[in-house]
């Protein structure tokens, strides 16, 4: 009988893989997180801002990790004209370097083990099936034993293609972005700005998040095809130039986001894929904070259940459950995100107006949908399907 050091090895602890990690103990398994940084939280990557009604079923609202709580959000259209819109059910841009922190703590609340500096290098294998991973811990090379992986490890995860899944997201699905944290700047703490146009990011967007009072997330994304012509830094450069020429930059970041389907494989054996690494970000919004955590949540839970019952079969169920709890609609969204990239600067200012001639108490997120299927009405269908289920 074979003798495993783990019941799960979830490698990665950003949101998605302390989540797993969390239901997985809970659920009454063994786990160790490895973290490759040496803290959990750090660097951050991400514009920071997410729902009240999202981070609330994971985690209690927080002072201490909570920049700024929003209540409306403001859509500027390429030639300046706005509409600012309230946010439906509020939300919250974050302090990611404490926030991770607290999920961390959440993880080994519930029994999970968290060690940093924890390089994952390979995946242990007898017979063809993984056995474990190989990992460099504080310049040591240690062979560490589960009985079942989840990758947490990001965008084109290693270790799903260690475990042989093709985790490549085609380059027409990603986003290239960039953000500053700039402060010594004019914003209002409780509105997002999302600025639209080819003079900004064509085919993508530019937020705004303020994490205070005189500080914000300044960034962008716009496809790796747009990039190719100009890059995401340096229309952010020169946007940040024309609104802040004053202001003092903080950070300084840039990647790729995969604005796609959820992967078509995110179970391989006992080896399953969560939050970046399984491609569970909103392909609209790009934003992947609380989708990841509610596919680490699935994971970790189904994870638990294979280890209970001992069949490691079960690990198929957390697809299922994925794509009835959100990756349906995520497919729905990328057709979505596929017409909107298409919108010129006209389509926009048209929308915009269409907004502004609303009643204010109607000018709400679903009364701009509807401008905007006035301009795309192939998108209906798609957008119907999302609120009718």
């Amino acid at each position: 009988m074979s003798v495993y050091d783990y019941d799960v090895i979830v490698v990665g602890a950003g949101p998605a893989g302390t989540t797993a990690a969390r239901y997985a103990a809970a659920g009454g398994a063994k786990v160790l997180v490895l973290e490759k940084d040496r803290d959990v939280g750090y660097p951050v990557r991400c514009g920071e801002a997410v729902s009240h009604e999202g981070v609330a079923q994971f985690i209690a609202p927080d002072p201490k990790w909570i920049a700024s709580t929003v209540t409306k959000f403001r859509l500027v259209a390429p030639n300046g004209s706005s509409v600012l819109p309230k946010l439906d059910g509020g939300g919250y841009v974050l302090e990611r370097r404490i926030f991770d922190y607290e999920l961390a703590k959440l993880a080994a609340n519930a029994g999970a083990e968290v060690i940093t500096k924890a390089y994952v290098y390979d995946l242990l294998r007898e017979n063809g099936t993984v056995t474990g991973v190989r990992a460099l811990i504080k310049d040591q090379k240690r062979d560490i034993r589960a009985k079942i992986i989840i990758a947490a490890d990001g965008v084109e995860s290693r270790v799903g293609k260690w475990a042989g899944m093709d985790t490549t997201c085609h380059i027409r699905d990603m986003e290239s972005c960039a953000q500053m944290t700039l402060s010594g700047i004019d914003v209002e703490e409780d509105v997002l700005d999302f600025y639209f146009g080819d003079n900004v990011s064509p085919g993508g967007y530019l937020w705004v998040f303020p994490k205070g009072k005189d500080t914000a997330n300044v960034g962008l994304g716009l496809s790796v095809d747009q990039a190719k012509k100009k890059s995401a830094i340096r229309y952010l450069h020169e946007f940040v130039e024309r609104k802040y020429p004053k202001a003092a930059m903080l950070t300084h970041i840039a990647g790729g986001v995969p604005c796609a389907k959820t992967n078509p494989e995110i179970v391989k054996g006992n080896v399953i894929l969560v939050g970046d690494a399984a491609h569970q970000v909103n392909p609209v919004s790009g934003g992947g904070i609380i989708s990841g955590m509610i596919g680490g949540m699935i994971g970790g839970q189904v994870a638990a259940e294979a280890v209970q019952s001992g069949d490691m079969k079960h690990l198929r169920e957390y697809d299922k459950r994925w794509h009835k709890r959100l990756g349906w609609r995520h497919d729905i969204f990328y057709n979505i995100r596929n017409a909107i990239g298409g919108f010129d600067d006209r389509t926009y200012n048209n929308i915009c107006d269409s907004a502004l001639k609303l009643p204010v108490e109607k000018r709400t997120l679903g009364g701009i949908f509807r401008a905007a299927l006035w301009n795309q009405p192939s998108m209906i269908l798609d957008v119907a399907k999302v609120f009718v289920a």
